[in-house]
């Protein structure tokens, strides 16, 4: 009788799906530095992720206990790194501190409600608007990354079940670029040309898609980002050029704000009549 033990099937080398943002970002990141020079500077981007690591780490080992991994701290200095524009370098360790900060500061039933990034940003515009502003460029007709980092994008918010938020994104804004375009009288193809950028390829695949700051159903994930496009569009229309971040920083609290109180109420323990 043969008795020898049959060997293991070689796994295939795979990522695991928690480190998919991970890699992405530092594609688009890579991607638009070697087309377009996005980058004030490595040492700034250095300076972004390395704040937000540190405060990463210190604010998690003060409020758990725990050293926590740090993907989600270097995608969140990436972030800051990409969109923040500033001849100065504390901009970028003040926006990395503040993004971190507000997932342990500004909670509500156990959960941080703001997308950190766009928290980050919207922060840096109101505090320090005189020294900061944010990547707006386009990929023009060097389209070949832009469809690279697309393709790649969809595909991984389709690996982690966020294509739906994504894509109800992309559509809401052609259909309210279209209504744009007829109230202002400028080309559609103005109007929609700012997708086409590094700045919403983030805000798309990263900051409307968040796991932690999205809510819980699926269909009111999609109306929420409905609602998300339809708030940009009021404040492009008044000439608002960082329309999509404060479209979330007003809308994504409150709905999230919403569906806990809704979960809240529906896990709440219903009280039972006594038998007469």
């Amino acid at each position: 009788m043969n008795t020898a033990v049959p060997s293991k099937p070689r796994r295939a080398f795979f990522v695991s799906q928690k480190y998919y943002p991970t890699i992405f970002i530092t594609l688009i990141l890579v991607a638009a530095e070697m087309s377009f020079g996005i980058l004030e500077g490595y040492p700034k981007l250095a300076t972004a992720i390395i704040a937000s690591i540190v405060m990463e780490s210190i604010l998690s080992r003060v409020a758990t206990g725990k050293w926590r991994n740090v993907a989600s701290a270097y995608i969140s200095g990436i972030s800051i790194g990409i969109l923040i524009r500033s001849p100065l370098v504390w901009p970028y360790a003040l926006g990395s501190m503040i993004t971190i900060a507000s997932k342990y500061v500004l909670r509500y039933k156990n959960r941080h409600i703001w997308n950190p990034s766009n928290f980050g940003v919207v922060a840096l515009l109101l505090l320090a608007s005189d020294s900061v502003a944010v990547l707006s460029i386009q990929w023009g007709n060097n389209l070949w990354p832009m469809l690279v980092i697309w393709a790649l994008g969809f595909f991984i918010v389709w690996r982690v079940n966020r294509l739906h938020i994504s894509v109800a994104y992309v559509l809401s804004f052609f259909f309210f670029a279209l209504v744009r375009s007829w109230i202002s009288g400028d080309p559609f193809f103005a109007e929609v040309a700012p997708i086409t950028g590094p700045m919403y390829q983030l805000f798309t695949f990263f900051m409307i898609t968040d796991p932690k700051t999205t809510v819980s159903s699926k269909k009111w994930q999609v109306i929420v980002v409905v609602i998300i496009a339809f708030v940009e569009m009021i404040f492009r229309l008044f000439d608002a050029i960082y329309a999509p971040f404060y479209a979330l920083f007003i809308v994504g609290p409150i709905a999230m704000v919403i569906d806990l109180k809704i979960k809240e109420k529906r896990e709440a323990p219903v009280a039972v009549k006594p038998a007469s």
